[in-house]
């Protein structure tokens, strides 16, 4: 296949869209149990990214309105925090249940706030039914060190413990998987949870609410909706919040981290990522390409792991090149409800489509090669061509900082070290992938690279029972797995004199 063979991208679009009316949750925050009106009268639209149409309208939220939701947290954190971890397992299994139960609904709703295409919201469902049925078995089986005299005539016990209420932050790409990934492993440690969704995609998260209300202990789990600089800022200084947790931008990390330590609160942040993907002459060349087309596309290229950035050796960058572009070249762009077909849907919203646009144009004018894509595409909605840059030169700004859109650059590289050490050069520190036959490259380049995730020939694959979260700028805690229990509880140490 030639570049003159290539098709031009276009948007795929159905008949009549899906209405998402009836599935939309209660307008009001969920304090308590319940819905309950803003203490403002300040609402904000939630759009519809493939059609631009207003879907919904939210409270825009208010320091009073977090300050309800804490009150009511705490106040249901002191008898959740005594429950067993079988009572606690129950209910984060019936939490499971009933998302299984109303899994289209979710997914209607999933598709018409963010736009993605029906692959993508099926997993995202499925995997937050997944975190929490695994976080239900993985509260009761924490372990620590052994109880014993440690020092003559003292027996010492460990104690794990609920940290108390936590202020969680999630972000507009996976609204309710992130949501999953953070409620889960805090409720399992007999936290309660003040949760602040983006104010571009809270519908998931509201939903949610409404599906287990009545069906958790009132008071556990609050949503507050509302913007960053109001409701985020009010969960990261309010002093009766131990911990705050966020999943979104660098900028938003610091900002959260800079307030909560004013109040000494602990801070559990999952940030940006550029992740490289270092191909060696020796990897499967066709296998490289179809996981960079999957793993740099998926969720239209809006994840902080995304196989945005590849590095592949100079003597096989041109077969790699081509083997990428043709199969970037079947990518199907469209609206979620075009069919099944469609694995590329819009950018979140008209701001973030300006970036990514801005992004391309600033890419061209370097005198950078679009060696497919690289542009918009018309009509309504916030689509991007789907886009690979060959020929990246080192440093250049494209590949250096996040553009979170269906942009992939290709680098080359000369020795191992060169690899490494470009592969290391980017602030970011979440994830990144190694393709090679080489077994000793493959044992021995993840562990020079700085990153907090190294797969091997394969990228963006996760699994509830290992750990997810960065290094350097991509923050600091871990989401998933055990580690994740580890970070929404705390250890006290209780020794008992009986020597006297």
């Amino acid at each position: 296949m030639t570049l003159t063979d290539i098709e031009p991208f276009t948007v795929q679009r159905p008949a009549a869209g899906q209405d998402p009316s009836a599935e939309v949750p209660p307008a009001g925050h969920f304090i308590g149990g319940s819905f309950v009106p803003g203490s403002g009268a300040d609402t904000i639209d939630v759009v519809d990214p493939a059609t631009e149409n207003v879907i919904a309208q939210v409270p825009a939220g208010t320091a009073a309105d977090v300050d309800a939701a804490v009150e009511a947290a705490l106040a249901a954190q002191k008898s959740w925090g005594a429950t067993t971890p079988k009572e606690r397992s129950e209910v984060l299994a019936r939490i499971a249940n009933i998302i299984e139960a109303n899994r289209e609904s979710l997914e209607l709703l999933e598709s018409a706030n963010t736009g993605k295409p029906r692959a993508v919201v099926e997993d995202d469902v499925s995997s937050t039914i997944d975190t929490f049925r695994f976080m239900a078995g993985a509260c009761r089986t924490l372990t620590s060190l052994a109880g014993g005299d440690y020092a003559t005539g003292h027996t010492s016990v460990i104690l794990r413990e609920a940290v108390g209420v936590v202020g969680v932050i999630t972000p507009w790409n996976y609204p309710l998987l992130m949501a999953a990934w953070k409620v889960a492993p805090i409720l399992a440690a007999g936290n309660s949870v003040v949760l602040k969704p983006s104010e571009q995609t809270p519908l998931s998260t509201l939903k949610l609410a409404e599906l287990v209300a009545g069906q958790i202990p009132d008071g556990i789990f609050n949503v507050v909706t509302g913007h960053g600089r109001t409701v985020g800022q009010r969960l990261a200084e309010h002093p009766a919040i131990a911990l705050v947790a966020l999943t979104g931008s660098v900028v938003s990390g610091q900002a959260v981290a800079e307030t909560a330590a004013r109040t000494v609160k602990r801070v559990h942040l999952e940030l940006g990522g550029k992740a490289p993907v270092v191909v060696f002459p020796d990897a499967d060349l066709a296998a490289a390409a179809a996981g960079v087309r999957n793993a740099g596309f998926w969720n239209a290229g809006q994840d902080c792991g995304a196989a945005c950035r590849v590095l592949v050796h100079e003597s096989v960058a041109e077969e790699f090149t081509r083997l990428l572009v043709q199969e970037v070249s079947t990518l199907a762009v469209g609206a979620p409800g075009a069919g099944d077909g469609v694995e590329i849907g819009p950018m979140i919203s008209r701001p973030h489509f300006e970036r990514v646009r801005a992004a391309l144009a600033e890419a061209k004018a370097a005198g950078l090669h679009a060696a497919i894509g690289g542009n918009v595409l018309q009509g309504p909605g916030y689509f991007i061509e789907p886009t690979v840059f060959s020929n990246v030169p080192a440093g250049a700004d494209i590949a250096s900082h996040e553009i979170f859109g269906p942009v992939v650059t290709v680098e080359t590289f000369g020795s191992t070290e060169e690899a490494i050490t470009r592969a290391n050069e980017t602030p970011y520190g979440l994830s990144a992938s190694v393709w090679t036959r080489d077994s000793a490259l493959s044992l021995n380049v993840p562990k020079a690279l700085d990153f907090g995730t190294v797969w091997v020939n394969s990228h963006l694959v996760l699994a509830c029972e290992v750990p997810w979260g960065g290094f350097k700028g991509s923050g600091y805690g871990r989401d998933l797995s055990l580690y994740a229990l580890d970070d929404f509880s705390r250890t006290k140490h209780v020794m008992i004199n009986h020597g006297a």
